[in-house]
């Protein structure tokens, strides 16, 4: 419930999750922190890059006076990588996750083997883990 979208959450859900916000005083920073993650969420499904990056500018301009540390905090990471974060919207949504997730797994490899002495085995030791051997 807590990682899900809150326009997916079903009402029974949404009735709990208020009911933990407004249980205890102490709940308040954690409701701020997932609204905060919703709003960041919500930039990534906006109709058009354009309203996207609109709503992903005006948020990293409330971070700064977010009262949570940890969230001003990412807001200033936030802030440190803006061209890159806003980025996004300009390339039409391209990233290099594929890419990053490859290497991913050839490091996950380079880790289990502790070192591999032919190249060879170190390649198909890569296909085999990431499903792209057929035997």
């Amino acid at each position: 419930m807590w990682g899900d979208a809150q326009e997916r959450l079903t009402d029974k859900q949404r009735q709990r999750l208020e009911a933990a916000f407004s249980a205890r005083d102490e709940h308040v920073s954690v409701e701020v922190a997932w609204q905060y993650a919703q709003q960041l969420r919500a930039i990534y499904h906006q109709p058009t890059p354009t309203q996207g990056r609109k709503l992903a500018e005006q948020l990293l301009a409330t971070f700064p006076s977010c009262p949570i540390p940890e969230i001003a905090r990412l807001g200033r990471t936030l802030n440190q990588w803006r061209n890159a974060f806003l980025g996004y919207f300009t390339t039409g949504g391209a990233t290099n996750g594929s890419t990053e997730a490859i290497n991913g797994i050839i490091e996950l490899v380079r880790r289990i083997a502790r070192g591999f002495r032919n190249p060879e085995n170190y390649r198909l030791r890569t296909l085999l883990v990431s499903g792209g051997l057929n035997l």
